[in-house]
């Protein structure tokens, strides 16, 4: 097997993300090539597809919730994600294992009685709890103003309606063995379409599912095989394309809960476990970030219309330089006025 650095797969990571390069791609299209994009906060993947689309605007994302192409719900990881409708349709019956094992957690055993009509009907229930749990065991899809650009933070209250009202079509549910094999495979193909190479448990880490190595090993005819930096195997698609490590990866500004920072156990090609621990303080934060040279190189925050850059370490003229371009390109599409940054010494060009 052929031994991939970690610069290789940070910049096949970039390439299938479209970070290497921004798409002319429709926001659908793109959104099912990433299988999805975590949305606990509405307004985070509209960032997301800003950095990855040429000319993105809110308005397309809004529309395609109004139109239900994209829908908003309990998906990967048991939180909140955007997908495509009929990725949707076909993920969510085979991720239910992984929302009913978190529904059954002490989080919401404690509070629980089975989840019906919530806080009136069970006075001193917590109502938040006992309807997060009920939405972890029954597909629902949040009104499109939920998942509409507006105020950050989580929206206050939250519109649901059973996922099959909503889209009009059934659930896709694999009546057999074989069957719930054959999606996990499908699966896995599209998660390395959008993340790969990985390895298995970079796999397990981004879906929820467990004892997928039993199903790569029935994909081995169409697997191709790599060793990573640290020995582990990694597995790809035979076909799938691997940019040339010297590729230099622009600065981008990406949002919080990012796929390309969350797809993986193993997070080493973008960000250094120093790094990760400022980026994910714990409490379930995960920080918006901006990438140089394909790195995640320090965070940045709005509020009060300034856009605060707080890099890691210093940064060389040239890098400072793209990242406030990069920068004051975004403001306008978040809604701030002014860009600022912590980082006053810059070292020489290079």
């Amino acid at each position: 097997m052929n031994t991939l650095s970690l610069r290789a797969l940070n910049r096949a990571l970039m390439h299938r993300q479209f970070l290497l390069a921004r798409t002319d791609r429709a926001p659908v299209e793109v959104i099912g090539r990433l299988v999805a994009l975590q949305a606990q906060e509405p307004n985070w993947p509209y960032v997301g597809l800003r950095s990855r689309i040429h000319g993105f605007t809110q308005s397309e994302l809004t529309a395609l919730l109004e139109d239900r192409q994209v829908v908003r719900s309990g998906l990967l990881r048991s939180t909140q994600h955007l997908a495509a409708a009929d990725d949707f349709r076909r993920l969510r019956p085979l991720l239910q294992p992984v929302l009913d094992r978190t529904a059954g957690s002490p989080h919401f055993t404690r509070n629980s009685t089975e989840a019906r009509r919530l806080a009136e009907r069970h006075p001193g229930r917590d109502g938040r709890i006992l309807a997060g749990e009920f939405e972890l065991r029954t597909p629902l899809v949040h009104g499109a103003a939920t998942g509409a650009w507006g105020s950050w933070g989580n929206r206050s209250a939250v519109s649901v309606t059973p996922a099959e009202a909503w889209l009009g079509k059934p659930m896709v549910t694999a009546a057999t063995a074989a069957g719930i094999k054959d999606s996990a495979k499908e699966l896995i193909r599209r998660y390395l379409a959008a993340f790969g190479p990985a390895g298995v448990k970079d796999v397990q880490a981004w879906c929820g599912l467990t004892r997928l190595g039993e199903v790569v090993a029935d994909m081995h005819a169409e697997l191709r095989r790599y060793c990573g930096p640290d020995g582990v195997e990694l597995i790809d698609l035979a076909d799938a394309e691997l940019p040339d490590p010297e590729t230099r990866a622009p600065v981008r500004l990406l949002p919080a809960f990012d796929n390309a920072l969350l797809g993986h156990a193993d997070r080493t090609r973008v960000v250094s476990d120093e790094d990760r621990k400022r980026v994910m303080p714990g409490q379930a934060q995960v920080r918006p970030t901006f990438r140089v040279d394909g790195r995640v190189h320090g965070t940045w925050s709005l509020g009060a219309g300034t856009l605060r850059l707080t890099p890691f370490r210093p940064l060389c003229a040239t890098d400072r330089a793209a990242l406030h371009q990069e920068a004051d390109r975004l403001l306008p599409f978040v809604g701030g006025t002014t860009v600022s940054c912590s980082d006053t010494a810059a070292t020489p060009s290079s």
